[in-house]
């Protein structure tokens, strides 16, 4: 994956770390607040339940307890035990006792006349029978739940099962219903409309009108059901009081998410990624520049040069990338990659022109271990070219430190390499310890040339190499009249637009070819 696609990738994803810890952080803050809500329905819906059975069981003790009487039935002793058993539980109104279905006398009557109860509503699994009626058996409206088990029935005011109190901070209502007819037996305040009737009977435990939400908690032992519901508009509230909690963390969030992402960014955008991905995409190409005898005119060779093409057609100059992958450590890579093509390019060509040779630029770094001639070797065998026609070229700068490039430039020269010392003069120490440098050609730099009229340290450099024994080779050489000078003061090779400019490899190739000298 290149770096412009990993940088496209990247992008999209710091879009999404910035975007959704906040999305996030509102759903978090909007289900907290809803998983809240419906907490505090669900919690008085389940105490409600308890309630509810805490009824039933004292309803189931107290029949136990007086159909345990053995007396006369309605005897003063009989009105007694039911007495007592309405006085010692604490949700029972009263007991009364039936014969058939029909009441006969009571804890509150000595005699009834003879109301009749009918079918029960439910037939309980837990073993008694429920009644739930609008009028009491006294004769007034008033919803009342009857609860009997043999001859004997408990009569429980409605309002017991749902006598719960909030614990939270939402107004919560609630409804006693009958699962058997789907009756509603009792609530704390009128049910906001009928839509609880259809979600009772299809087992719906919880849903919301658009206006209130609701929670159905049903004990089918108990053939009862419990409604609580509340206005859904508190949950607004208390959403944007959970945002104020859950906003700020994802924002922070966001906000570390987006600079460490973009830290990142920063790095994929970097000159280093972008050269790796050069490297790794063969965008690297190389021209040729022709080195010609300035006695002869003809071409003896070329350097090699590196060219960086954009996919949109634009170079990016050596000057701008060669020194990132120097201090980025690329440089090695790129010296290998111009080896290889290289020969690629010219290995079949030079092994057909022994005479011909071409030079390859080594950065500082090459000369600091023998990679460079581990990259060479197997290319000499597999192309059958002689070492000398790969030539080393070396600047100022790759001598900084003698001590450690001289034993390296020296296996490249019992390798069979010449040596040249490029850009010479441009820095401060060449003359320093350029008795010392084991190098075979002297590169003289285009600034030198381009002097030649009005300046006289050309002709020093020439003396001196001659001096050292060094061949000389002038850059840049653009005018006739700059040629001839060089080759009077005995200059032995040239290279600059005089002749040719950089040249792609069969462009080249054809170049050497139409200025060969014929015997």
């Amino acid at each position: 994956m290149t770096s412009q696609k990993r940088v496209t990738l990247v992008n999209g994803v710091l879009i999404v770390a910035v975007l959704l810890p906040i999305l996030l952080s509102i759903y978090l803050a909007h289900n907290k607040a809803e998983k809240n809500f419906h907490n505090e329905l669900e919690n008085y819906a389940d105490r409600g339940m308890v309630r509810s059975d805490k009824v039933i069981s004292q309803a189931n003790m107290a029949l136990r307890q007086i159909n345990a009487f053995r007396g006369q039935h309605c005897s003063a002793s009989h009105l007694d035990a039911m007495r007592r058993v309405a006085f010692d539980y604490l949700y029972i109104q009263e007991v009364v006792y039936l014969v058939g279905d029909r009441a006969v006398c009571s804890s509150l009557e000595a005699a009834h006349h003879g109301i009749k109860l009918g079918p029960p509503d439910t037939q309980s699994t837990r073993g008694f029978f429920a009644w739930y009626t609008d009028v009491t058996d006294l004769g007034f409206q008033r919803p009342m739940i009857y609860i009997g088990n043999q001859d004997h029935v408990v009569v429980i005011d409605p309002q017991a099962f749902i006598d719960v109190i909030p614990l939270g901070n939402t107004p919560v209502n609630v409804a006693l219903v009958g699962l058997a007819r789907n009756r509603l037996i009792a609530s704390n305040t009128g049910l906001p409309n009928n839509s609880w009737e259809s979600q009772v009977a299809k087992g719906v435990t919880t849903y919301s009108d658009g206006k209130n939400d609701y929670v159905i908690l049903r004990s089918p032992a108990s053939g009862l059901a419990l409604i609580t519901w509340a206005s859904s508009a508190p949950l607004q509230t208390a959403w944007y009081k959970q945002l104020v909690i859950w906003l700020p963390i994802g924002i922070l969030v966001s906000l570390s998410a987006g600079w460490f992402i973009t830290r990142l960014l920063r790095r994929l955008e970097s000159p280093q990624a972008r050269i790796q991905d050069a490297i790794r995409g063969r965008e690297f190409s190389l021209e040729y520049q022709p080195i010609v005898d300035l006695k002869t005119g003809e071409g003896v060779g070329a350097e090699a040069l590196l060219r960086w093409r954009l996919p949109d057609g634009s170079f990016i100059s050596p000057d701008i990338f060669i020194p990132i992958a120097e201090q980025t450590g690329l440089i090695s890579q790129i010296t290998e990659l111009v080896i290889k093509k290289t020969f690629a390019d010219l290995g079949d060509w030079l092994h057909a022109h022994p005479r011909h040779h071409i030079s390859i630029n080594l950065s500082p770094s090459d000369v600091l271990n023998d990679r460079v001639l581990l990259a060479i070797r197997p290319l000499l065998l597999k192309y059958q070219v002689k070492a000398e026609q790969i030539a080393l070229e070396i600047t100022e700068r790759g001598f900084a430190d003698p001590k450690v490039s001289a034993p390296i430039v020296a296996k490249y020269r019992e390798a069979g390499h010449p040596i040249y010392l490029d850009d010479f003069g441009t820095g401060y120490s060449s003359l320093s310890y350029l008795q010392d440098l084991d190098v075979d050609i002297l590169k003289i730099d285009k600034s030198f040339v381009d002097a030649l009229e009005y300046k006289n340290v050309t002709p020093y450099i020439i003396e001196m190499a001659k001096t050292l024994h060094l061949a000389t080779l002038a850059e840049g050489i653009e005018t006739a009249a700059q040629a001839a000078w060089l080759r009077e003061h005995g200059v032995a090779w040239g290279q600059g637009w005089l002749y040719s400019k950089a040249l792609p490899k069969q462009a080249f190739i054809d170049w050497v070819a139409r200025n060969r000298i014929v015997n």
